[in-house]
């Protein structure tokens, strides 16, 4: 071999040394998700939730008291956070498109670690469970796991439920069985023995995992049912719908309907069977926040605790008969607003809260930047970083979220007939309903946050609250970009 040729080689070697060590030396990434979860834990003020594992993680790491999901149903918030564009962007509104059809060549934000030395992997339901949207193959690095939990034995665990063979049975159940009977629980331990497998090797990690509790069905073993006293439990705020609003933003997803032992006309569900689905929602939040707990130790007991970013989010909210609502697919705040705690080992602020807006879109510029990554180019979200240190800057002042509505049938295909954009600002919530052809706009909505914290009036017709919607339509127009931070 010529000389000239031996030190060329030579030169490659010392090169690919230091990106090798920075990758050993980068943080892991938990990254834990979780469905349907709006805000009743106990580190956001809840009285009645039995969460010590969320608040655990909330006294590691930094609560944002008003995260946003972009679009309050599964599918499209997931795609949404993991791609890193909004909805319209990536064409992902509905429960059976995935973003790769418009964006083929798109860099998740899995695969964007994984194309930086991390070993990429989803154990649960990290894109939606089922359909198109569930699976991605090059996000990972390996197959992922568990990502469809509709089996038979894991939805249920009593004689009578396991009978029926359709999807949907009782909306709720609490039988006396172990935590490993449902899907949550054996996606826990597939998650404890990944991390174990990681404690004994230097490669970093991303590790996702995605629990399907509290969505429905509530069902949860037994003693979580017990931790609560239902009389205690308190009752939906509200449980009519808003004066003024327009017939998109109530129109029920047709979800809760499809269980046997709910009415078709959910203005018949009762008090009590109300207060016993809050009682079962409850009882998931506390199933899976023992889930988390494990995990959390996990990382403990095999010392990567200090060098692993914990990253725990909810693709959106939802309803418990609040507004006369139940579940998702709309665009009001207990909808669109989900829990968001991060915790970085090298933040400066501790077991801090931030009440920054901000939107689950932040999510990957966000971990890129806490892992020392280059910025992918097309990113529509902003890093949030600077809050782990400092959570009471100056941020964003406004978040964006949409919902379509069909003008007849009670779901949308694609972006239906009709779209919802929503804008919320410190005070406010406004949403403006336009024809997705057109353009023209059929309806307006806002809400004064500040007067009416359970958006019972809608305001927009108000002639006194003129100049507010006026401001609020030039920020929508504006768009996420124009709410962005001073650097």
């Amino acid at each position: 071999m010529k000389l000239s040729s031996i030190i060329f080689f030579i030169s490659l070697c010392h090169l690919a040394i230091p990106t090798a060590v920075w990758a050993e030396e980068r943080p892991n990434v938990l990254f834990i998700a979780i469905d349907d979860l709006r805000n009743d834990l106990g580190c956001y003020g809840d009285e009645i939730a039995i969460t010590p594992n969320f608040d655990r993680l909330a006294a590691q790491g930094t609560v944002f008291d008003r995260a946003y999901c972009q679009q309050a149903v599964c599918g499209p918030s997931r795609l949404s956070l993991l791609s890193g564009r909004r909805p319209d962007t990536i064409e992902v509104w509905d429960l059976n498109s995935h973003f790769r059809e418009t964006l083929p060549d798109l860099v998740s934000l899995p695969q964007h670690f994984k194309n930086n030395g991390y070993h990429a992997r989803s154990i649960g339901k990290i894109y939606h469970g089922s359909g198109a949207g569930r699976k991605d193959p090059p996000s990972w690095s390996e197959k992922a796991v568990y990502d469809y939990g509709r089996n038979h034995e894991w939805r249920y665990a009593s004689a009578e439920n396991r009978a029926v063979v359709t999807l949907k049975r009782s909306s709720t159940e609490g039988e006396d069985v172990p935590d490993n009977t449902f899907v949550d629980g054996i996606v826990c331990e597939a998650a404890e023995e990944a991390l174990e497998s990681y404690a004994k090797q230097k490669q970093p990690f991303f590790l996702a995992v995605g629990f399907r509790k509290p969505h429905l069905p509530f069902v949860a073993p037994k003693r979580y049912w017990d931790w609560y006293d239902r009389a205690v439990i308190p009752t939906p705020a509200t449980n009519t719908h808003p004066h003024g609003a327009p017939e998109y933003a109530l129109r029920t997803w047709n979800e809760i309907e499809g269980y046997n032992d709910i009415p078709k006309d959910l203005s018949e569900i009762s008090p009590e069977q109300t207060q016993l689905l809050r009682h079962g929602y409850y009882a998931c939040i506390s199933y899976i926040d023992t889930l988390i707990g494990r995990l959390l130790n996990q990382l403990d007991e095999l010392e990567l605790a200090d060098k692993t970013i914990v990253c725990l989010w909810s693709d959106h909210g939802f309803h418990l008969g609040e507004q006369g609502l139940w579940a998702k697919a709309n665009n009001y705040e207990l909808s669109a607003r989900v829990p968001l705690i991060v915790s970085a080992p090298d933040q400066r602020t501790k077991g801090s809260r931030s009440d920054a807006l901000v939107e689950l879109v932040d999510i990957y510029p966000t971990l890129v930047e806490l892992c020392g990554l280059n910025m992918p180019s097309g990113l529509e979200g902003w890093s949030f970083k600077p809050l782990l240190d400092d959570p009471d800057l100056e941020w964003k002042t406004a978040a964006f979220h949409q919902y379509p509505r069909n003008y007849t049938k009670i779901k949308h295909e694609k972006h239906g007939d009709v779209m919802g954009y929503a804008v919320r600002t410190d005070n406010f919530r406004y949403v403006q309903w336009k024809d997705w052809k057109s353009g023209e706009v059929l309806e307006e909505e806002l809400y004064d946050q500040s007067a009416d914290p359970h958006e019972m009036r809608n305001i927009a017709k108000n002639e006194k609250h003129a100049a507010t919607l006026f401001q609020h339509r030039r920020i929508l127009k504006a768009g996420w970009k124009g709410a962005l931070p001073l650097k």
